[in-house]
């Protein structure tokens, strides 16, 4: 697209255009991700930062095409005038304009069908398996992953090609009057209403309300697919102008729809579904059980038999129906390896998403991409490929293996070195030396058919079946949440210690970093040795030096806690050998206000600050700090408010004796961060909540555990009633019962206090005790009024609540929970 043409269809406010040849074919929101010279810039201004101080970053990689809010700083635009050949738009609204384009894009394919999705819940599952069902038939273009926000949207929508012949977009809202924009850019011409739930709900003054917004993406659709039965949709569908002038295709169990479910029999692996179209019966099947699962499968059934495919045809594609996984997964691979696998899904635009994921890890230097032949792309052979042998190139892939016989075809347009081609996924596992793979980043993508399940199997390090998930978009909605919580003046300190709560600890961390928190803070140096040999360079603070590990924390460019006058002295005088050069080292002073843990007193200023300021003290304070007792527990709020007056006094006086007028202070844990807002400071200090996890039901409710715990059954017994399990027999059977077998225990961190019947589980999404002693390495579940078969998914925790529910019946803490699961639990890193 030209300037000329971007000026007139996004009408800026004002605009620089010094290189009228230029042109671009990408849309660009985000400065970390892969960039390349044909991107068009979009510097988006949230309430916590602004794309316009990535300019210059993105100017030195390439970009020359930006658009900015318009009311910027005169030093602003006059530094961006001296940028040679750059074109700028200004614009009153960046991400209204982002969204002109997308919709004058869309606007190109008038005649193309595009089905968009809107609802509380199954949005991307429904999608994803419309993609399934249509692609023998279809080139379909969709939302990638869950790009159904105001800049998601847009991003989805510039995907659509003259390759393409369909199209599926979902679109989500979170308060009034973001549809309407969202409407505009789609343009579907099939709507599908998913259903309506509880979230978002505190944004609108009624359901209703959340209802009648969604409803504006169909305004000019010539159909809407929904679900009669949901009373809240129906009525309000019947009530709105707009809604009675489309047509309306329903499904429901009541006569009157389109498509009637007459009956749902769910067997252990499969659910059938028994509908009437047309007058006829028929029924389909699906490889899911839950009912979830059924609702979004007949919301698909509908569509197909809109389009016209025989109940015949829709039944035999349900049946190969997959799971929808709307992750990137990452593992730790063999010989020293990270394994990120996106093997669910092959196309170019996931593709690039993909690479945009392995650039995040800086602990390898060597990429290596595993990828298979495209099932179906739309787009030429010859020009696909060329296409991908470009992006390995531009996107630092220092080997790259293809997999199946189109690859091999065209691996001429793929350079000769450190590239390798085999037939099948069977001949890469027999040929290919395993060994090769050392201290690399791996990225598996390929098509379903290919089963690159077995080679992830291979290249996997090993570990048993207890496996602890972790949501790394979770974690990032969360940062956030508590972003706009705080003023974007005030810095934010993560807490990674304890391995990140559990968590994790590099993978942990590297997401802060690519996220742009201030700091980061350990317990001991040795965590913060294994963070900054492994690429993270975050300031990072030391809240327990030990003075066996003084060298490291300079050696590391780390930050030690300073809280008694003999860790003063002692690393006063170990960092002055460090230090002829009159260099200085940076340390951060805790204050002791009331915790009465570590930290000086009041009375200890004086002689600190003489410590701190007398000849030969190469110490250089970056921060003062102290901790909040009781901040959660409303009923010591004068307690926590003394706190905070007395830090106040005692880090003025610190300041004036210091002469650092803006010496960086801060006391605000996640419950103070958002209990004593007036109290953020210059920075605040965010733990548990960042992790998912707060006291409040109002801050839980917008927060998402990053953590999930779940094992599978081992084996399934039955026995008698007054038979018994476990050692000692401390839990009998008071009826004939069956024990499922689970192998977790308290090696792996279950507490023992959580047996005999105090703690429970979850299998096929419903709670059951866990019995008997629970052993080393094992643990027994009562599943006797649970249908369930050996293999299936136990959930030890997922959930606040399921969470919160195990730490009281272990009469403990969820932190205690969370920090006590065993290293030897595998973590298995995703973003959704």
């Amino acid at each position: 697209m030209s300037p000329n043409e971007v000026s007139a269809v996004i009408r800026p406010v004002a605009m620089s255009v010094l290189n009228p040849e230029a042109h671009f074919t990408k849309l660009l929101t985000d400065s970390r991700s892969l960039v390349s010279n044909d991107s068009l810039f979009f510097a988006i201004r949230t309430k916590r930062n602004s794309g316009t101080r990535y300019v210059q970053e993105l100017y030195g990689k390439g970009v020359r095409n930006f658009v900015v809010p318009a009311d910027l700083e005169d030093v602003e635009r006059d530094h961006f005038s001296r940028l040679e050949g750059a074109n700028f738009w200004y614009v009153s609204d960046v991400v209204r304009a982002m969204q002109m384009l997308a919709a004058h894009h869309r606007s190109l394919f008038p005649d193309m069908p595009v089905v968009g999705i809107t609802g509380s819940n199954g949005k991307t599952i429904v999608k994803d398996w419309i993609v399934q069902l249509l692609a023998p038939d279809h080139a379909v273009v969709a939302s990638p992953k869950s790009f159904n926000s105001q800049i998601g949207v847009p991003h989805s929508v510039w995907q659509m090609t003259t390759d393409h012949n369909f199209a599926v977009f979902e679109a989500g809202i979170s308060e009034t009057g973001e549809m309407e924009h969202l409407r505009s850019v789609v343009q579907p011409t099939i709507g599908i209403f998913t259903n309506v739930g509880q979230a978002h709900d505190e944004n609108f003054l009624t359901r209703n309300q959340k209802v009648a917004e969604k409803l504006q993406l169909f305004i000019h659709c010539d159909v809407l697919i929904y679900c009669a039965d949901h009373k809240e949709i129906s009525s309000v569908v019947s009530e709105k102008d707009a809604a009675k002038q489309m047509k309306h295709f329903t499904w429901g169990t009541g006569e009157g729809n389109a498509v009637r479910l007459l009956a749902t029999h769910r067997g252990e692996r499969s659910t059938r579904l028994c509908v009437e179209y047309d007058g006829r019966q028929s029924e389909i099947e699906i490889p899911f059980v839950d009912r979830a699962s059924a609702e979004n499968a007949m919301h698909c059934v509908t569509l197909l038999f809109y389009l016209g495919y025989p109940a015949e045809e829709i039944a035999a594609r349900c049946r190969l129906l997959s799971p929808v996984e709307m992750r990137l997964e990452m593992n730790e691979g063999i010989n020293n390896s990270l394994l990120i696998n996106d093997s669910y899904s092959l196309d170019l635009n996931s593709l690039l998403i993909a690479l945009d994921f392995v650039q995040q890890d800086s602990r390898h230097f060597n990429k290596t991409l595993i990828m298979s032949d495209f099932v179906q792309s739309g787009i030429p052979e010859h020009e696909l490929y060329a296409q991908v042998a470009g992006l390995v190139a531009e996107r630092g892939i220092t080997k790259f293996i293809g997999v199946g016989p189109m690859l091999c075809a065209n691996r001429g347009q793929f350079p000769e070195k450190n590239t390798f081609f085999y037939a099948s996924t069977e001949d890469f596992l027999c040929q290919h030396p395993l060994n090769t793979f050392q201290s690399e980043t791996i990225l598996l993508k390929g098509a379903r058919r290919f089963c690159f399940e077995n080679i992830a199997k291979v290249l996997q390090y090993r570990s048993h079946e207890t496996i602890m998930e972790v949501n790394l978009d979770a974690m990032v909605r969360n940062l956030n949440y508590y972003r706009s919580r705080i003023a974007p003046t005030t810095k934010l300190m993560a807490m990674v210690k304890a391995a990140s709560y559990g968590a994790g600890t590099v993978e942990i961390a590297n997401t802060l970093q690519f996220n742009h928190v201030d700091y980061l803070t350990v317990a001991y140096a040795d965590e913060g040795v294994e963070l900054r040999r492994n690429g993270i360079t975050v300031p990072m603070m030391i809240m327990n030096p030990e003075e066996e590990s003084f060298d490291d924390i300079v050696r590391y460019n780390m930050e030690p806690d300073i809280y008694s006058f003999r860790i003063l002295d002692a690393f006063n005088d170990m960092a002055s050998v460090f230090c002829s050069d009159g260099r200085r080292v940076p340390i951060h002073i805790e204050l002791d206000t009331g915790m009465h843990r570590l930290g000086f007193s009041g009375d200890d200023l004086d002689v600190l600050c003489q410590r701190l300021m007398r000849p030969g003290c190469v110490l250089e304070v970056q921060s003062v700090f102290s901790h909040l007792a009781c901040s959660e527990d409303a009923a010591m709020d004068d307690f926590t408010r003394r706190q905070i007056e007395l830090f106040t006094t005692w880090s003025r006086r610190l300041k004036e004796a210091l002469g650092k007028p803006t010496l960086c202070c801060h006391i605000l844990n996640s419950s103070g961060i958002t209990r004593f807002p007036e109290a953020q400071m210059d920075m605040v200090r965010l733990g548990l909540g960042l992790y998912g996890l707060a006291p409040e039901a109002d801050v839980q409710a917008q927060l998402t555990p990053v953590s999930r715990l779940r094992t599978r059954i081992s084996q399934l017994k039955t026995i008698g009633r007054g038979e018994s399990v476990g050692y000692n027999r401390r839990w009998v059977a008071a009826r004939d019962s069956r024990i499922a077998i689970v192998p977790i225990g308290y090696a792996d961190g279950l507490n023992r206090r959580l047996g005999y019947g105090r703690g429970f589980m979850e299998v096929a999404g419903r709670q059951v005790p866990v019995v008997g002693s629970i052993c080393m390495d094992m643990c027994f579940l009562d599943v006797t009024d649970v249908p369930c078969v050996e293999g299936d998914e136990v959930v030890v925790f997922g959930s606040a609540q399921s969470l919160s529910q195990l730490a009281a019946a272990a009469d403990t803490i969820p932190y205690e929970i969370l920090t006590s699961v065993s290293p030897r639990v595998k973590r298995v890193y995703f973003q959704s």
